[in-house]
């Protein structure tokens, strides 16, 4: 039970991510949320993402 929530929470920071990136990239700012925050937090979220898919790949291997 743990290890799904683990790779569901590492998909859905590693699509949000991937999504934030893109929208800081491309779209043009039309609020005050700037686009390198988008950007930053985007890529936070990816680096998390990817940390927690890791984990659980080497906690599924023992």
């Amino acid at each position: 039970m743990r290890l799904d929530l683990q790779l569901i929470a590492a998909f859905v920071l590693s699509i949000g991510g991937l999504i934030l990136l893109f929208c800081g990239i491309f779209i043009d700012p039309q609020g005050q949320i700037h686009e390198t925050l988008l950007v930053a937090f985007g890529e936070t979220a990816t680096f998390a993402g990817a940390l927690f898919g890791i984990d659980y790949v080497y906690k599924k291997r023992s």
